[in-house]
């Protein structure tokens, strides 16, 4: 008897829980994924093939390293809209460095290095000069563009390395060095957003900045720190591109700044900052590319993608409205 009353309390939650509006709210991401493989699965049955599996992954590697880095920043109530051109620079770097032969492990490093100074930039003047995010990094992210522009001289660089070969089409079964690689900073990052002071300082900074600075913590070297991990990220998304396409192209790719956002919405991170996860962005970016590969496979013209993108953005940006 106890046991049926249990249960009929039970039911009776979760039926309610599934009416409440900011249920599916907090699970939008993960609820959209599994919609999406189910009706692109039933559509075309060469989607959940182990190579399109294995494809798509290795396609959402770099975006799941750059939502991550714009997760860092949106916690703290910024946006980074120069992330994609950021990375369209560490690639240009990269590959100026490669061709004048400092080898390989050099010229990552430049490549990173190069990324972070323009995140360290970011965030000193929006910390020190108090200037608004979204006008600072939309600065940046014409600069960003026009130094790739200038250092490649409008040019992209051939690069040919078998350990950047290796690490494109090379992995653990389905599972691709790049993704492998995305899981590991995804990984670090949960764990220094939950599990450290700099974490907890971070989302206080963002969800409470006057009664943060009252407690003693540093708002503005958050903020430098969020910016300067943001720009690492797209350093490291950087040698990942140049390893995919083999060259480094000094157009900027500005599909990777909407994605990145657009991930970071349907995660569920507040764009008022201060809440977030880091599992949700990483949906959010295997939900995009779900997206976008689904219709590819069932014959939709690239033109429709876009739109499709930028529907469902909004849709999680209302949903986002409900949230508890």
């Amino acid at each position: 008897m106890a046991n049926a009353t249990l249960a009929a309390r039970d039911r009776e939650a979760w039926s309610a829980r599934l009416k409440d509006l900011g249920f599916w709210a907090e699970w939008a991401a993960l609820v959209g994924l599994v919609v999406l493989v189910i009706v692109f699965q039933v559509l075309n049955p060469t989607f959940l093939s182990a190579g399109n599996i294995a494809s798509m992954l290795v396609a959402a590697a770099i975006l799941i390293i750059l939502a991550v880095g714009q997760t860092f920043v949106i916690a703290t109530a910024g946006i980074d809209l120069s992330i994609a051109s950021t990375m369209t620079l560490g690639a240009v770097a990269f590959g100026q460095a490669f061709a004048a032969g400092w080898g390989l492990p050099l010229s990552c490093l430049l490549g990173i290095v190069a990324a972070a100074l323009v995140g360290v930039a970011n965030g000193v003047i929006i910390a020190r000069g108090r200037i608004t995010d979204f006008i600072v990094t939309l600065g940046t992210l014409s600069a960003a563009s026009g130094l790739a522009l200038i250092l490649a001289d409008g040019k992209p660089v051939t690069i040919i390395d078998p350990v950047l070969l290796g690490l494109s089409t090379g992995g653990l079964g389905i599972f691709g060095w790049s993704f492998v690689i995305a899981v590991v900073v995804a990984l670090v990052a949960h764990v220094t957003l939950f599990h450290t002071r700099f974490g907890t300082h971070l989302l206080a900074t963002g969800g409470a900045p006057e009664s943060a600075t009252a407690m003693g913590i540093s708002t503005e070297r958050i903020k430098i720190a969020v910016y300067t991990i943001s720009g690492t990220l797209a350093g490291l998304g950087a040698i990942l591109l140049v390893a995919r396409i083999g060259a480094a192209e000094p157009a900027a790719n500005t599909s990777f700044l909407l994605n990145s956002v657009a991930a970071v919405v349907l995660g569920g991170v507040s764009l008022f900052g201060g809440r977030g996860t880091i599992i949700g962005p990483v949906i959010g970016a295997l939900l995009l590319v779900a997206l976008v590969n689904g219709l590819t496979l069932l014959g939709v013209s690239q033109f429709y993608q876009p739109l499709a993108v930028g529907i469902v953005v909004v849709l999680a940006a209302l949903l986002t409205r409900f949230q508890r």
